[in-house]
């Protein structure tokens, strides 16, 4: 597969799938320059102005991307695991490049923000087959032991993306014509084309491979990303693990229907499907989106700074939160997925309390509001960023992954859509009180965490499966199974498997 094999295959599979996310960041920061850009009104007046009705159309112009995402996630719920995730990825890639088009080639005068608002929400339905179909591919691809630090590194490029974003937007804006915002939104075509070429030249899921039938060929993947030969015993031992997994939870996935991703019973698949989807939910009621799509224009409107220190204060907010995912690679394996979730909800909370403080005492106390953000975004980078996007493509078995999977994200763009339109007109209406909203809901995520999350780093996706299928058995919290039933060997993992059988 591109002459790569063992390691570096692996990492070639990651870089692309970073790409895919450093494309999907970038189109989350592309807008917040350019929303109260001069050169964007003028071209698009429905959008220029502080008033509810113009802050209600800024959220409008912006949020229409997250529909478009919903529907995407929603297409990859129904036709991803027939097309495999190769396939999709350079679907939804090639979508995207579509609805970018589309965007840039808006003009006053010619129904402009009809077309517009049609092409985010064309693009918008490419990046949600993505942002389902990604995860799921990189999960599938990698080994236990790092999994996570993949999937973060994978995640982190979200922030990496939007840095990239916002000092695009910034360096455009001292131009003087409409290229000031057409420019950054064409510049994310150039992601689109190396992700559609690297899902092209890398292979296929094996678990997607064996589920649909096709051994020989999941043995020739399983072989090069190990860096062995066919007729391994490892290898070989691999394929037969994940073929049991696949009994366990009642056959192949191709077989199954949606009512499955419903159903509990051993495989305990709505449970799992729920609190993967509630990690999304909770990502975007904690406000996150909240600071990344209007941080300029929070600086320029709660703080009333002028719109090139927003745009610089904007810039260096993106560029503190590309930096603060450095600290998920380290964390995300030594103090698991449950500490990260409990420790950045509280820090979220605190940073948006300490926003709200400050705008309640005045102006004299703006600079402690910018740091309220700063301090955000950091937690949010290190935590909530990576987490949500890891943890479902974890806890779904086989059988419902691509659905599970895809209804997760479904739940993040809906909730997305949510917080990126009422946000304006929140800061238009009750402004303080926008962030006390966001600190109680962060306050509210820890309980439910504490009693419902189970912590699954170092474990293969197969051990995962034995341990809902032992806390399904034993009548057992799967917080506690987990806590309490220390890692497997491969031979282990294929012993319990069979005995849940």
């Amino acid at each position: 597969y591109g002459g790569l094999s063992d390691s570096k295959l692996r990492v070639a599979i990651t870089t692309t799938a970073t790409i895919g996310f450093l494309l999907f960041g970038y189109d989350q920061g592309v807008m917040s320059g350019i929303i109260t850009g001069e050169r964007f009104n003028d071209e698009f007046p429905d959008t220029k102005g502080n008033d509810s009705y113009h802050a209600t159309m800024q959220g409008t112009v912006t949020s229409v991307y997250e529909l478009g995402c919903f529907a995407g996630a929603l297409a990859a719920l129904m036709w991803g695991e027939r097309l495999g995730r190769c396939k999709s990825i350079i679907i939804g890639a090639v979508i995207m490049i579509l609805g970018t088009l589309i965007q840039i080639t808006a003009f006053r005068g010619k129904h402009e923000l009809a077309q517009f608002i049609i092409g985010r929400i064309v693009t918008g339905l490419g990046n949600g087959a993505n942002t389902s179909t990604i995860p799921v591919w990189q999960a599938e691809c990698s080994k236990s032991h790092n999994r996570g630090l993949l999937i973060c590194i994978e995640a982190g490029m979200i922030a990496v993306g939007t840095v990239i974003a916002y000092w695009l937007d910034f360096g455009m804006s001292f131009v003087n014509d409409s290229s000031q915002w057409r420019f950054p939104i064409a510049f994310q075509i150039v992601f689109a084309i190396l992700l559609i070429a690297g899902a092209n030249i890398f292979p296929e899921s094996p678990r997607w491979l064996l589920n649909h039938g096709r051994e020989e060929e999941a043995v020739r993947v399983l072989a090069a990303l190990n860096g062995t030969s066919t007729d391994d015993e490892e290898t070989n031992r691999e394929k037969r693990v994940i073929l049991e997994s696949i009994q366990i939870v009642s056959g192949a996935e191709k077989n199954s229907g949606f009512k499955d991703v419903f159903s509990n019973g051993k495989g305990q698949h709505l449970r799992r499907m729920l609190i993967g989807a509630s990690s999304q939910m909770f990502q975007q009621l904690g406000g996150c989106n909240a600071v990344i799509y209007y941080c300029p224009v929070l600086f320029e409107e709660s703080l009333k700074l002028s719109r090139r220190m927003s745009l610089i204060l904007g810039g260096v907010n993106a560029t503190m939160y590309a930096m603060s995912t450095l600290i998920s690679f380290f964390a995300i394996e030594r103090k698991g997925r449950r500490f990260l979730f409990l420790a950045g909800s509280f820090g979220q909370a605190l940073a948006m309390f300490i926003t709200m403080i400050c705008l309640v005492v005045g102006a004299r106390a703006a600079k402690g509001a910018a740091v309220g953000l700063f301090l955000y975004i950091i937690v949010f980078g290190c935590t909530w960023l990576e987490l949500p996007w890891l943890y479902p493509a974890e806890l779904s078995p086989l059988r419902t992954r691509t659905r599970a999977n895809a209804l997760s994200t479904s739940t993040n763009w809906i909730f997305n859509f949510l917080i990126v339109q009422i946000t304006p007109t929140m800061i238009a209406n009750i402004g303080w009180a926008t962030y006390l909203v966001f600190g109680v809901m962060n306050l509210m995520f820890i309980p439910f965490i504490y009693f419902f999350y189970p912590e699954t780093a170092g474990r293969s996706l197969e051990e995962i499966d034995v341990l809902f299928g032992k806390a399904y058995t034993e009548n057992k919290s799967i917080v506690k199974v987990a806590k309490e039933t220390p890692h497997m060997s491969p031979l282990a993992v294929e012993a319990a498997t069979q005995a849940l059988e």
